[in-house]
């Protein structure tokens, strides 16, 4: 396909040489003949046999040239040529009329068609080039979009090769596993037991076998998930470079080769016209000749050419063989599936292809017809000249009346007419260029459209044969609760994202990576995303949600707040203090954004970019990999890498004080789009610079696939009775408490309030077991609980407050009913390092109250009640290991000494959900260097 590719430059190059050196002979030839005409018929023939006998740089060295020249009725042109010499050699004798003729208007005309050839051809073959590397580049695509497309690079020998198949085999050895090790214990107890013994250990066998069942069948379910989706794209890219492939052949190419004729054929046509008209006033005589010339004049055809050019290069110009799919190994499914999952998904992207299909054929039709206006303009303005010049002739052929032709006011004329042509010209070009480009739109979206409604209306077939029972289990078995919230000691917006990463350990933000996934998975094709602002209000909210160490768009968010979510992204990056690029190497940017090479462009900034730390560079490549599979699908969204660094750009790279914003706005620009182009190439690879990396087939967060680092869950099964008092005095004690300061203390964090001695503070809610959230003198922030001495009466407030902050109220999925109230027993800690602070393995603290509303109970299937039990049973497990208090007892021990009491529930609001508590920020232990084990002291 390369080969062909330069075989058709070449071709359209070989085209315009052709043409060019046809007028320099043409030009040649009017010179020479003006020059013998006075010499009549010797003259003449010695011209005629000259340029007859001559290889000359019409007939060069080309076997293409060779070809045409030895063939002169394959092409119009060179028809014209040959009949041209042959009616030469008829003329024996011309007039000084004519001799000036010749060498004035003629020639002149002839080398201004040579200009014009000339410059529409490289116009044309630039367009090519264009063209050609944007399919390549779509191919590439398709090559990337295929490898992407395959195995994990990890995991054993069986998931290496399909996912799938790999949970299916280790599902059935576990339950062979356990099938064996119940019929040992059965015959074991059955032989030392009587037969009421043996069935507990059944029974546990039994429960052991359907946790891991279902363990396994979620990641197999998951696993799928991301193989479809995959494989879908991969169909799409299949489809969509197809088409764009087709489209090129059959069509790009066809409508490039006209732009290169276009004009030509006219001005050629109108120039020998010219010339037979002078030499029909002059020797009626030569009729007989000049008719034959008329003949080949009228003979001019540009479709007939082209139809003979293409037919001599057939093979650079036939259109390639059809990408077919490539299966991977065992994957042998060459059609696009609407599972329930994507349903949500592949349903609006229809609708979205459908709707920018509709407006892009009407732009595409307008287009074409301001394309057929201007050429229609161009041949009128190319035919206008032509003509002028055949006004100089006057009835009488003396020399005076030529020379009259020749005044100022003509010159002028005829300098404005070029000028205008030229101006449309340029015009014409450019319309091609983009009904061109908006037609290979068009034959993309029309693919991808396809497409999807075949696999729509073939979903809709199989839905009916699936229940609504089993999908709804299968949702409720991936969906998890929502990430616990914890505080930072950095902040977060507005903040140094350097130190944020070191103190809160998460190599990409949870603002930048929730978001991401995200319009990963609801906006990629999303038209006018982060060019289209969000809801003022709906973005502070989600903005105050990350600011708590909250993840809001795990649940609670849907596609409409796509423009939000994307308003936030750039939010971050707009406020971070320092920017993330460094204000000193914003002039070395753009110094190397002006570079015209691109590979050279690429290693300069590559060059500037290593300056900066390793985990700044982590969050770059990550978000700069994001928005290169963003612009993927400009087709559908219509932001580009160039409409993405317009949005990007004063985001990333803000223009320091005392310089010109519109003047360098443009290379900031230039720069980004660099970056969003080629970011492999930019950054360093994952072995240089370890860290995340952006994937482009993600699933949603599933509880199933958490790792143990992710589990948080409570370390017990306690389950407590909620008695109706506790919500009664939570009612009656609810309000603000006065507490007085017993000694000064400084705040060392910007949280923290700092107050005197005997200050009387006002405190709003517990939000630890040493913190309060509180004010003094109308400032808000954090004040240590050893620091205050609370009223007398309000010892049981203080209880139900601390006991509260150290939960948290999650809310159910909706239709299903909320979990029971679970709390987990916390073992006996020293005050210097209270529950809530990050010293667990994985870094957050455990939120586990959980309630259930006694008001809206819901019928759930007896399946669906016993997979929750059996899950959420294996989490409590598995954290009260991790936590080192041991496996958890099936029956719940009594409280010991070190035990908690019952929390405090939350009232239910008037959205009839449950209220999330306040989340508990880290104790001043944590918060400073200190560590766990220095207590606070008084001043």
């Amino acid at each position: 396909m390369r080969w062909q590719l330069s075989e058709q430059l070449r071709c359209l190059e070989l085209q315009g040489e052709l043409r060019r050196e046809l007028l320099q002979e043409l030009a040649e030839f009017m010179r020479r003949r003006a020059e013998v005409e006075l010499e009549y018929s010797r003259g003449l023939d010695k011209l005629a046999e000259r340029f007859s006998s001559r290889g000359g740089r019409l007939g060069g060295g080309s076997r293409e040239h060779q070809s045409f020249r030895k063939e002169p009725s394959l092409l119009s042109p060179l028809h014209c040529w040959a009949v041209l010499l042959q009616q030469t050699r008829q003329q024996s004798r011309e007039s000084a009329a004519l001799s000036e003729v010749l060498a004035g208007p003629l020639a002149q005309r002839l080398s201004h068609i040579a200009e014009d050839v000339g410059r529409i051809v490289k116009k044309s073959k630039d367009l090519e080039q264009q063209l050609q590397e944007e399919l390549l580049e779509v191919v590439s695509e398709l090559q990337t979009v295929r490898i992407q497309s395959g195995p994990p690079q990890s995991g054993d020998a069986v998931t290496s090769h399909h996912p799938g198949l790999g949970s299916k085999r280790r599902t059935r050895l576990g339950l062979k596993k356990e099938g064996k090790r119940a019929g040992r214990n059965a015959a074991t107890a059955a032989t030392t037991t009587t037969g009421t013994e043996a069935g507990p250990l059944r029974k546990g066998s039994l429960k052991k076998g359907g946790r891991l069942v279902v363990k396994r069948q979620a990641k197999f379910l998951e696993h799928k998930l991301k193989c479809t989706k995959a494989r879908n794209e991969y169909l799409l890219s299949l489809a969509s470079v197809n088409a764009a492939v087709s489209n090129y052949y059959l069509h790009d190419v066809l409508d490039l080769m006209d732009c290169c004729d276009t004009g030509f054929h006219l001005a050629l046509g109108q120039v020998l016209r010219s010339y037979m008209v002078a030499e029909s006033r002059t020797q009626a005589s030569q009729m007989q000749g000049l008719s034959s010339l008329e003949e080949a004049v009228e003979a001019l055809d540009p479709p007939g050419d082209k139809a003979k050019v293409l037919e001599v290069h057939a093979v650079a110009f036939c259109p390639p063989l059809r990408f077919d799919y490539q299966p991977h190994e065992g994957d042998e499914v060459a059609e696009i599936q609407v599972e329930m999952e994507l349903r949500d998904e592949i349903l609006p992207r229809a609708q979205n292809i459908q709707s920018r299909l509709d407006r892009q054929t009407i732009e595409t039709e307008e287009v074409n017809k301001t394309l057929k206006a201007t050429l229609q303009a161009l041949l009128e303005v190319v035919a206008s000249e032509d003509g002028d010049m055949l006004d100089s002739f006057q009835t009488s052929p003396s020399t005076e009346s030529l020379k009259s032709t020749s005044s100022d006011p003509g010159a002028r004329q005829a300098s404005r007419r070029r000028v205008q042509q030229q101006e449309t010209e340029t015009f014409y070009v450019t319309k091609l260029q983009e009904y061109l480009s908006g037609r290979s739109i068009l034959a993309k979206l029309q693919a991808k459209h396809e497409k999807l409604q075949e696999a729509i209306q073939q979903g809709d077939k199989e839905e009916r044969e699936v229940s609504w029972t089993q999908y709804t289990q299968r949702k409720f078995q991936k969906s998890r609760p929502p990430r616990p919230s914890s505080q930072y000691n950095q902040k977060l917006f507005g903040g140094d994202m350097e130190k944020f990463i070191q103190s809160s350990g998460q190599p990409v933000p949870l603002v930048v990576e929730s978001c991401v996934r995200f319009i990963n998975l609801h906006g990629l094709q999303h038209e006018g995303i982060f060019r289209v602002s969000g809801a003022q209000p709906r973005v502070s909210e989600i903005r105050d949600a990350f600011e708590r160490g909250e993840d809001p768009l795990v649940e609670g968010c849907t596609a409409r707040d796509l423009d939000s979510v994307a308003g936030v992204l750039k939010l971050y990056f707009r406020s971070l203090q320092p920017p993330i690029f460094p204000p000193d190497l914003f002039g070395e940017l753009l110094a190397s954004a002006e570079l015209e090479a691109v590979a050279e462009r690429v290693e300069h900034v590559s060059g500037l970019l290593a300056q900066l730390p390793g985990s700044v560079l982590v969050v770059l490549r990550y978000l700069f990999t994001f928005l290169n599979h963003l612009a993927q699908y400009s087709d559908e969204n219509m932001m580009d890498p160039y409409n993405l660094a317009v949005c990007f750009g004063p985001t990333l790279l803000p223009v320091p004080a005392g310089q010109d914003p519109v003047a360098l706005q443009g290379r900031v620009n230039q720069l980004v789009q660099t970056l969003i182009l080629q970011p492999a190439r930019v950054f360093p690879p994952l072995s240089l610079l370890p860290g995340p990396v952006y994937e482009k087939c993600m699933a949603p967060p599933s509880a199933s696939c958490l790792g143990d680092a992710q589990l948080e869950g409570p370390a017990g099964e306690n389950e407590p009775e909620l008695e109706a008092g506790t919500l009664a005095l939570e009612d009656d004690l609810e309000g603000v408490v006065e507490a007085v300061a017993c000694f000064a203390y400084t705040g060392r964090t910007a949280q923290e309030l700092s107050f005197q001695r005997g200050d009387v503070l006002r405190l709003h809610e517990r939000a630890s077991r040493d913190w309060w959230r509180g004010e003094r003198a109308g400032a808000r922030g954090l004040i240590p609980h050893k620091y205050i001495t609370l009223p007398a009466g309000t010892e049981k407030f203080a209880a139900g407050q601390g006991l509260q902050a150290s939960g948290e109220l999650v809310s159910s999925p909706e239709g299903l009913p909320a979990v029971e109230f679970v709390q987990r027993p916390e073992p006996c800690t020293p005050p210097e390092a209270p529950l809530g602070t990050p010293g667990g393995p994985s870094g957050h603290r455990r939120h586990c109250l959980v309630l259930t509303s006694p008001e809206r109970h819901v019928e759930v299937d007896k399946a669906v009640a016993q997979t929750m039990d059996s899950v959420f049973k294996e989490l409590l497990g598995k954290t009260a290991v991790r936590q080192g208090l041991g496996p958890v007892a099936t029956n719940s021990p009594s409280p010991g000494p070190c035990s908690p009491k019952p929390a405090a529930c939350s009232r239910f609001g008037k959205n009839k959900g449950f209220s999330r508590g306040p989340a508990a920020p880290a104790s001043p232990s944590a918060s400073h260097p200190q560590g766990l084990d220095s207590p606070l002291k008084p001043h």
